[in-house]
């Protein structure tokens, strides 16, 4: 009996390392990141940042589902700047639109830690950019992918180790 305890914490163990070790996104070193920083941290201003963001994912959504590199990426957010700025004015506030190297502090994303610097990006920024931001990852399209996922039911994964766990904890 003691050797099926020991077996099933090692088990247990080893389930819950996998799992843990798929959760972390790795943000490769080409890529674009998405960056829309709020005026201040007030509630109106975050409203606004919010639903420039929501306004700003179709066009998105767009433009990454119509490229399939990096290159063409770059090229779509280029093309499709006025189309940014025009929903943007929508808001009547003062904002400065930039797609180039700009810079990203720290930031964590799916467990993992990513160095302050300059990153090729889009940023937003909104009035006096002193507020909290909202960031994402366009390439790959990490924004795309999470989106996707919140959008879908609730899926419950198993495997078999787990329902030989699950079988006898109970």
């Amino acid at each position: 009996m003691k050797k099926v305890i020991v077996f099933l914490f090692v088990i247990v163990i080893i389930v819950s390392l996998l799992s843990e070790s798929q959760n972390q996104v790795l943000i490769p070193n080409n890529s674009i990141r998405f960056r829309i920083i709020a005026n201040s941290n007030n509630i109106y201003d975050q409203e606004v940042k919010l639903s420039i963001k929501r306004e700003l994912e179709p066009v998105i959504k767009d433009i990454l589902d119509k490229s399939t590199s990096l290159k063409q990426t770059k090229s779509l957010i280029e093309k499709n700047m006025n189309n940014f700025e025009n929903i943007i004015k929508k808001y009547i506030v003062d904002y400065k639109i930039n797609y180039g190297n700009n810079y990203f502090p720290e930031k964590e994303y799916k467990g993992v830690t990513y160095s302050a610097g300059n990153y090729e990006s889009l940023v937003i920024t909104l009035g006096s950019g002193l507020g909290e931001n909202w960031w994402c990852v366009l390439f790959p399209p990490l924004c795309l992918l999470e989106a996707e996922k919140s959008q879908t039911s609730d899926i419950t994964y198993s495997t078999y180790i787990q329902e030989i766990i699950n079988k006898y904890s109970t």
